[in-house]
This record gives C-alpha cells, sequence and structure tokens, in this order.
C-alpha cells in the first residue's frame, strides 16, 4: 500500500521536474535549480518567482550581441 504511494509521488514528481528543467535550460539557467520544486509548501513559488524577477542568461547574451 505504501509503496504505490511512493511510486505515485515519483511520477508527479517527474511530470513537474521535467518541463521546469526544460523552461529553465532554454532560459540559460542551470536546469538543476528545478530541484526547488521538491521543497515543500513553497518550491514552485520560489521557481516561478526565480523565472519571473530575474534577468534570464539567454536574452542578456542577446541584448549584448545587438540582436
Amino acid at each position: 500500500m505504501v509503496f504505490s504511494e511512493v511510486i505515485q509521488v515519483f511520477i508527479v514528481g517527474l511530470l513537474i521536474v521535467l518541463p521546469v528543467c526544460l523552461i529553465y535550460k532554454k532560459a540559460g539557467f542551470h536546469p538543476a535549480w528545478a530541484a526547488l520544486v521538491f521543497l515543500p509548501g513553497f518550491g514552485l513559488l520560489l521557481v516561478l518567482m526565480q523565472l519571473a524577477l530575474l534577468p534570464w542568461p539567454n536574452l542578456r547574451d542577446k541584448i549584448e550581441r545587438g540582436s
């Protein structure tokens, strides 16, 4: 019984972490920051705030090149 709940939590965790990893990678951040999602209570909030408020390295590179 407990084993099936652990599997469910793992699958849900992967369904959240994998897309967040891809978003971080495309934004120019290290994908390991997606591990913040696993912080109980406010992990996903931290991820969303970081993506919304910090300047994205990919965007900075684009501006410096003048494109």
